[in-house]
């Protein structure tokens, strides 16, 4: 499930994965010791994937449930990194509700918690990392530039070393670091600083595809906010290349062809991609 989640295959998960969480929420239920801790694990991630699908088609409501649920499974399994892993998506719920203040607090004490229960290795390092790269874009939007970028340089220390990778179900390492750099510059609406940084690097093809999709994007909202319609055009194109259920519902996506429809005079790969959006 979390492979079909990073792939931006939506669709794939939906025959199987109710029927997967009750399965794994039974074997919490009933099991004892070593054996709810085994399940909680695998419970959380599936939480975790209908998550990604309830908020990328908009279901804020059922994403802030499977998000409580995501972190009540994760506390019961007991292991640090899913908790660290919890509060990553949990900023969506902030985000919902514009409370940037509480969800840097969040963030915070979930590096601070992790520190505290000690060595973790690799993952341990990722998931703090990962933590200062969401706080990142946190502070980006909400407007502290130092802030935001003294987490990216957080992020990008931790993630000097270790491998590009997933950890407990979250992506980190260099290139993800990379993607968030972008993310930031345009949540501080420094567009042209985005586009020139993008200039001279993409997102390598081994990412996961949702990942690479939404840097895609992001750099679309940058070149239409400076007048690059036709580079907007190209890079939301990318972006459905690489990821069309995720592109197709992303909001971001979806407003930024809008804002071209409504261009004077729309290009015909304008006029495309709004018809293909369903906005025409």
């Amino acid at each position: 499930m979390t492979a079909h989640r990073l792939e931006a295959r939506y669709l794939d998960m939906t025959p199987t994965l109710p029927g997967l969480i009750v399965e794994l929420a039974r074997a919490s239920a009933q099991g004892t010791g070593e054996s709810r801790r085994h399940a909680n694990g695998p419970l959380t991630l599936a939480y975790r994937a209908a998550d990604g699908m309830a908020y990328k088609y908009g279901f804020q409501d059922l994403s802030a449930r499977m998000i409580d649920r995501m972190r009540a499974a994760a506390l019961k399994a007991e292991d640090p990194l899913l908790v660290a892993a919890v509060a990553y998506v949990r900023t969506e719920t902030f985000f919902a509700t514009r409370d940037l203040e509480t969800a840097t607090g969040a963030l915070v004490r979930a590096a601070d918690t992790l520190r505290e229960a000690g060595p973790t290795g690799v993952p341990g390092i990722a998931a703090d990392g990962a933590l200062h790269m969401r706080a990142a874009v946190v502070n980006g939007r909400a407007g502290r530039s130092d802030s935001a970028w003294n987490h990216l340089a957080e992020a990008r220390r931790a993630a000097a070393r270790v491998r590009d990778g997933v950890y407990f179900g979250t992506v980190f390492g260099l290139s993800s670091v990379g993607i968030h750099d972008l993310a930031v510059a345009t949540e501080l609406k420094e567009s042209g600083t985005a586009v020139e940084r993008a200039g001279s690097w993409t997102p390598p093809v081994r990412r996961p595809a949702e990942r690479r999709s939404h840097y895609y994007i992001e750099l679309a909202g940058a070149q239409l906010d400076i007048g690059l319609h036709e580079d907007f055009c190209r890079s939301v194109e990318l972006a459905r290349e690489i990821a069309p259920q995720h592109t197709l519902e992303h909001p971001g996506a979806r407003s930024l062809v809008k804002l071209v429809q409504s261009h004077p005079r729309p290009s015909a790969n304008a006029l495309a991609l709004a018809d293909w959006a369903h906005v025409l």
